[in-house]
């Protein structure tokens, strides 16, 4: 954030030491994809509709066999104690503890075989890059939302291309909204956070007075720009066009005010609990109302990060009483608000974790980590619902049709924004082609 009024730790040209790490996050890329802008722009749809992806990672990996998978003819051992019910899709069936989910599963599309989780370490980043951390680039894969800020750029040039919904967690994978890795911190996701969104407005400042400091600035950078052989300063351009377009503008500031939401859309979507749960996130339903509105004031890519659902022991009063009735709120609101904005078809949505649970339930009532196959739920995108894809054996603990990776889910994700996912279209630190998730190609059962 920049930081123009107040005394502590600020720097000469008025940021704040703190909120100039912050402005790192303010994810604003080059037009790489110009046919495709220009098309939006003769179109008329430039800044008024775009696609976009909201994701939800269920930080610690849920159980699959006990959300959408249920083995009801498995020994008691597998099988725990959840019961399927009826949805709205005759013959497809999900957990009891999803009542919510199951009316709206003519508009969602669990998948019940993910596949490609490297191990069983805990890390968000399959999920944000479809790629395992193991064996990465110098700077590191970056993640979609990196990717899209780099690739499109943004909507509009308050609001940020890349915003993630996500704290500090004590896990900080779970706390993790992706990373930007090679591609730089200028195109890292903003985080709002409550004490950021405090420098978001002008405080006793006139715009007059701030686009003199903005001149000001400006001639600074070009000195230090001739002496700068790093290419930092390329990155603090975009740092600064950013933050001025955040500070001469309500949108974003506005988007993040929930007191300007219908009180009914309001109720519809609940609170939760903003604590953290643990180590992990807080299960916090008023990130999941954020995200839509959000999407709605332009930001291509949103990260939202939920809960904990690591559980080693008492897994299932820890999902049936802690995570999974929020998680059936927060979504189906989601789902629901999605449709009736008629947005469904423009933004794509997925809910998931890095790794699935152990068909056995270990001797304290949980589940372990079991990377051979997991669980995901994708709704939205222009997608047809009320389908299940892949399958798993009669365990649950492996994938015996249709193994989805996670790579293909992001493949889909970007087609659905408009970037072909088989062409290279980055440049790592040494200068090599990169794909965006080599190997994988959409899901050719979204269309």
């Amino acid at each position: 954030m920049l930081t123009i009024h107040g005394e502590k730790k600020r720097l000469c040209d008025g940021l704040a030491r703190r909120d100039f790490l912050k402005l790192g996050a303010l994810g604003v890329g080059g037009l790489s994809l110009a046919q495709l802008l220009a098309a939006e722009a003769a179109a008329g749809t430039r800044g008024k509709s775009h696609k976009a992806v909201i994701m939800v990672y269920m930080c610690g990996a849920p159980s699959h066999q006990d959300m959408y998978d249920l083995k009801m003819d498995a020994p008691s051992e597998i099988r725990g104690e959840f019961k399927p019910i009826p949805t709205s899709v005759p013959g497809l069936e999900i957990c009891e503890h999803l009542p919510l989910l199951a009316k709206n599963m003519e508009r969602l599309i669990p998948i019940r075989s993910m596949v490609g989780s490297p191990n069983g370490n805990h890390d968000s980043f399959i999920c944000y890059t479809g790629r395992s951390f193991l064996n990465q680039p110098p700077g590191g894969w970056p993640a979609i939302g990196s990717v899209v800020s780099k690739l499109l750029g943004p909507v509009d040039p308050s609001v940020p291309t890349f915003t993630g919904l996500a704290p500090k967690a004590g896990h900080p994978p779970y706390g993790s909204p992706g990373l930007p890795g090679y591609l730089g911190p200028s195109m890292g996701a903003f985080r709002p956070s409550g004490e950021g969104r405090d420098d978001m407005v002008l405080n006793g400042i006139s715009t007059d007075r701030l686009n003199d400091r903005r001149s000001l600035l400006g001639s600074l950078d070009r000195i230090r720009r001739d002496v700068d052989g790093s290419g930092l300063m390329t990155g603090l351009d975009s740092f600064q066009q950013q933050a001025f377009g955040l500070l001469t503008s309500s949108r974003m500031v506005d988007a993040l005010d929930l007191s300007k939401e219908d009180p009914k859309t309001r109720a519809r979507y609940g609170t939760g609990d903003a604590k953290n749960f643990g180590d992990g996130a807080p299960r916090n339903l008023e990130h999941f109302l954020l995200a839509r509105r959000l999407v709605e004031a332009g930001c291509r890519v949103v990260t939202l990060n939920f809960g904990r659902w690591d559980f080693h022991s008492d897994n299932f009063n820890g999902l049936k009483n802690t995570h999974l009735p929020l998680f059936d709120q927060g979504m189906s609101a989601l789902i629901e608000d999605l449709h009736e904005r008629g947005l469904a078809d423009d933004v794509a949505v997925v809910a998931w974790g890095e790794f699935g649970r152990t068909p056995t339930i270990n001797a304290d009532a949980g589940r372990d980590h079991w990377p051979r196959v997991g669980g995901a739920l994708l709704a939205g995108g222009g997608w047809r619902g009320g389908r299940m894809i892949g399958a798993t054996d009669r365990l649950g603990g492996e994938a015996t049709e249709r193994p989805v990776h996670f790579g293909e889910v992001l493949a889909s994700l970007y087609r659905h924004l408009g970037i072909d996912p088989s062409l290279p279209h980055l440049r790592d630190l040494a200068g090599r082609p990169q794909y965006l998730v080599e190997g994988h190609q959409p899901l050719p059962e979204l269309g």
